[in-house]
């Protein structure tokens, strides 16, 4: 469904420290890493929901990135570039869909994301 919110991360200093908390607020079980050689901790929050934590050590205020759903991330990209926000071009992640990183017109950033297990690097 369009605009639904299907994934967000949290930026942290100390991962291991933010797995903690949010386990303790939520119960939440994260994974061990899913990708080779980056630490991203994956967290399922509902059916076809979930998030991830992963480490940036400058992260103190630097936000949550939340994910929107959307079936045609082109014409997406294209109203947010329309109604005066930016967006960066789209990325693959293989064989799971494409992302791109935006900001509305006041400066608060989001993600765009669609399914498409066609995606290749």
């Amino acid at each position: 469904m369009a605009g639904k919110m299907v994934h967000f991360e949290l930026p942290a200093a100390d991962a291991e420290r933010a797995k903690r908390f949010w386990s303790g607020v939520f119960g939440w079980e994260f994974g061990d890493s899913a990708m080779p050689g980056m630490e991203y901790y994956m967290v399922r929050t509902g059916e076809d929901q979930g998030g991830a934590v992963y480490p940036m050590p400058d992260a103190a205020g630097s936000g949550t990135v939340v994910y929107f759903d959307t079936d045609d991330i082109d014409a997406a990209l294209g109203k947010v570039r329309e109604g005066g926000g930016s967006a960066e071009e789209k990325s693959p992640i293989p064989h799971v869909g494409w992302f791109a990183h935006c900001k509305d017109t006041e400066g608060n950033s989001f993600s765009l994301f669609q399914s498409d297990e066609s995606a290749s690097a």
